[in-house]
């Protein structure tokens, strides 16, 4: 079969297409993961071969001449524009990469569609969701890559994330503290790890204290407002409704919120809530919302400073996977469970 002659217009998935494998499974040959078929590993190296297929085209660009374009690839989602995870990745991110004189490309991108990396010296990845195919990808270029709200053990890449369950843990195990048995989750989209970890955390929790898990009381959204609507609408028409909810973000919680109020149930003397995020505007609703702070700007501010470790490096770093604690933050939200009967 004739070969390519070396061309930065092969690509993986041209690896890929010769192979009849998955972008995945060349990523991995790449990276000398062994989870990969020796029948696969085999199909995969002779492509390499019949193309003339050089994977760390860019690492050698980058070593002949430097680029200091910083590529910030977020994951699109509906009003995003309007989200306070989003704003202060961004904020973090690009006071950092200011100071440090290195330039921000920003990516919105859908799980399906490609990423120029031509031109980028590294990138961080907010979150893997269903664009794990593109982290694979930057890998196999051998480019600087840290991925940050998503703690990646099987791929040998620099990650920063959150401690959701420990946060999501404190949080119920608060509730249960004040007396309260009937405690629901309103969650975040499953899809995404963070979201799953809270779940997890919740369960968790409630497990460790002999809390029976009403399956009811779990209550599964996408994050959005109006499906937060709908899930709290759904609680509080319940027969046996709980008495406190751990709700997977602050914007979320304030809805939660907002609709009781309009039922006629007061909070927190018939409902308390809990939140996540720590966002401001937890503040300034009709009661101040206790919430879990995860120190987003941190870990933005280190994804870059760990990505210009290695953008600048002359050899292969250890990987690094570092998870940022939360904290409980208490406000007016909550209180003790009132004995039936009580006023």
């Amino acid at each position: 079969m004739r070969t390519k002659r070396p061309s930065q217009t092969i690509s993986i998935k041209d690896v890929a297409r010769r192979a009849g494998v998955s972008i995945s499974t060349v990523s991995r040959v790449i990276n000398k993961s062994p989870f990969v078929r020796e029948k696969n590993r085999s199909r995969v190296l002779q492509a390499i071969k019949e193309l003339n297929f050089h994977p760390s085209v860019f690492a050698q660009r980058l070593a002949t001449g430097k680029s200091n374009v910083v590529a910030l690839v977020i994951p699109r989602y509906e009003g995003i524009f309007y989200s306070f995870y989003a704003l202060e990745l961004i904020r973090g991110i690009g006071t950092l990469t200011e100071a440090l004189k290195l330039d921000l490309l920003l990516h919105l991108t859908e799980s399906h569609s490609d990423l120029n990396l031509k031109g980028i010296g590294g990138v961080i990845f907010a979150d893997i969701i269903t664009n794990r195919n593109q982290l694979e990808e930057a890998l196999a270029y051998g480019i600087p890559t840290v991925v940050i709200n998503n703690y990646v053990e099987d791929l040998k890449v620099n990650c920063i994330a959150i401690d959701n369950i420990g946060g999501a843990f404190a949080a119920v195990n608060y509730l249960i503290g004040l007396g309260h048995r009937k405690i629901a989750h309103i969650t975040g989209d499953l899809v995404t790890q963070a979201a799953a970890h809270r779940l997890q955390g919740y369960r968790e929790a409630m497990e460790k204290n002999n809390m029976p898990i009403n399956e009811d009381y779990i209550i599964k959204t996408d994050y959005s407002r109006g499906q937060a609507r709908s899930a709290a609408e759904a609680l509080l028409k319940m027969s046996n409704p709980p008495t406190a909810v751990f709700v997977a973000s602050d914007s979320m919680a304030l809805e939660v919120i907002t609709v009781a109020r309009e039922h006629g149930t007061k909070i927190p003397v018939d409902l308390s809530v809990v939140g996540f995020d720590d966002n401001p505007s937890g503040l300034y609703g009709p009661v101040a919302l206790t919430t879990v702070r995860q120190p987003l700007v941190k870990m933005a501010q280190d994804s870059v400073k760990e990505l210009s470790l290695l953008m600048d490096a002359h050899k292969k770093l250890e990987i690094k996977r570092i998870f940022l604690p939360t904290e409980l933050v208490i406000r007016e939200s909550c209180q003790p469970l009132q004995p039936a009967g009580t006023v």
